[in-house]
């Protein structure tokens, strides 16, 4: 069976290279997370000679990494050739990372990553695992491209993020209007099936306000946050889509707003050193005797 929840990479690609000019205005969330990512980092101690920034938008964390790590080799990676040319031209990008950091600039999707094994000590993502068909591959690339005792370093959406918008959105009950967010102990539990151990994870909820229904919905465009899932309606919604969905909306309206709420996962976890094995496959145990 078709899954409704898939993700259609190309229209993804296309919503985030035209939103590459007005991002930075509109991801108010994105920065406050990637603030808050920062200070979980200033708990942890590391000094990675690479860091890979997957999903790097606009370049905010990865500059950001650079003034932290100044040896560290940035490697900014994103779908989106738009918001790669908008890190370097808008951000004036050279000009504010520190002149011992070495970057490179890849356009890719962090599913199938152009990095080497083994390569990196940190790899870091904001707010773009949700634009993933399968953690599973994520996972176990950024594992892959992490060298042993190395870093992964995320946040995420939860089930809890837009659930307004999805509710409201049951006015057209047969197609997909919000994508499907995963669990945090799913999450988890896919961390440790790619091969990462002492995962750490947590959850806030924010809300944001609005006058009305439109404001979310520009929003949503302004950062690149189409709908993007196969069993999304292909058409243009008529008058009356619209006029439902903004009544269902009002049913959340507190205080004269209305809220849009965003559920956000936390993550870490480490790569451990590989465990010795014999060539028949077995790994041996050291025991100890009482004298």
């Amino acid at each position: 069976m078709s899954d409704v929840y898939r993700l259609d990479k190309a229209r993804v690609r296309a919503s985030f290279d035209r939103a590459a000019l007005t991002y930075d205005a509109a991801a108010v969330l994105q920065a406050e997370v990637r603030t808050r990512m920062f200070s979980r980092l200033d708990l942890v101690k590391i000094a990675p000679q690479a860091i890979l920034d997957a999903g790097c938008g606009t370049g905010h964390a990865s500059i950001a990494l650079a003034n932290r790590f100044h040896k560290s080799h940035i490697i900014s990676l994103d779908i989106a050739m738009g918001m790669l040319k908008q890190a370097t031209t808008g951000q004036h990008w050279f000009k504010r990372i520190s002149g011992l950091t070495r970057q490179s600039l890849l356009c890719a999707d962090i599913e199938d990553l152009p990095v080497r094994s083994s390569s990196t000590g940190l790899v870091w993502s904001n707010l773009v695992l949700q634009w993933c068909n399968d953690l599973d591959l994520v996972f176990q690339e950024a594992h892959r491209v992490l060298r042993p005792e190395g870093l992964i370093m995320f946040s995420t959406f939860g089930p809890d993020t837009l659930k307004e918008l999805r509710l409201a959105a049951n006015a057209d009950p047969d197609h997909v209007h919000v994508s499907r967010f995963i669990d945090m102990h799913d999450i988890g539990d896919a961390l440790v099936r790619a091969g990462f151990t002492a995962p750490v994870l947590d959850v806030e909820r924010f809300v944001l306000t609005y006058d009305d229904v439109m404001g979310v919905m520009r929003d949503l465009k302004a950062i690149g946050a189409h709908n993007a899932t196969d069993g999304r309606n292909r058409g243009l919604q008529g008058r009356g889509f619209l006029k439902k969905l903004t009544e269902n909306y009002e049913q959340f309206r507190q205080e004269g707003k209305l809220p849009a709420t965003f559920e956000v996962v936390y993550g870490h976890a480490w790569k451990p050193e590989p465990k010795f094995q014999s060539e028949d496959g077995s790994i041996p145990i050291t025991v100890h005797k009482k004298k």
